[in-house]
């Protein structure tokens, strides 16, 4: 049995049951794609939302930072995104992660002439470093932001 396949490149193409299946898998894996592409930017657009927050940036300095943490620590940028948000939910940011995402606010807040202080949101590990290397880096002061919240309407 033959089928015919309808596309913008090929118009009426030919098929046999077997290429039309190969298509469909072909279609099927693209599919999936696209949907860990999107779910994956939803995840990040997040991220950035919580760098602006906590990091007092705008939201293409935020972009950067996580882009910069993501190159600096070798993890990929959904999973920077993923420990950032958990962090902002309360959970613990892994210390590389944390380390890189503060030199970053510093970096970004510096460039914009808004003063870089480490403490704004990225709170020190319990070894009292500021996350600069310098071992009489301030400890944190500002709140850590809890549980978000969002308006039901």
């Amino acid at each position: 049995m033959a089928f015919f396949a309808l596309s913008r490149q090929e118009p009426l193409t030919l098929l046999s049951a077997t290429d039309l299946a190969a298509q469909s898998d072909r279609l099927q894996q693209e599919n999936d794609q696209l949907q860990r592409a999107v779910s994956s930017h939803a995840v990040i657009d997040q991220a950035i939302g919580a760098v602006v927050v906590l990091g007092r940036l705008a939201p293409e300095e935020a972009w950067r930072a996580l882009r910069d943490v993501s190159q600096r620590t070798n993890v990929k940028l959904r999973t920077v995104a993923e420990h950032v948000l958990a962090y902002a939910q309360g959970g613990p940011l892994p210390e590389p992660v944390r380390a890189e995402l503060a030199k970053a606010i510093a970096r970004y807040r510096r460039y914009r002439g808004t003063p870089a202080a480490l403490s704004d949101g990225l709170p020190a590990p319990d070894g009292g470093d500021g996350g600069d290397g310098s071992p009489g880096a301030a400890a944190p002061s500002g709140p850590r932001p809890g549980r978000a919240r969002t308006a039901r309407r």
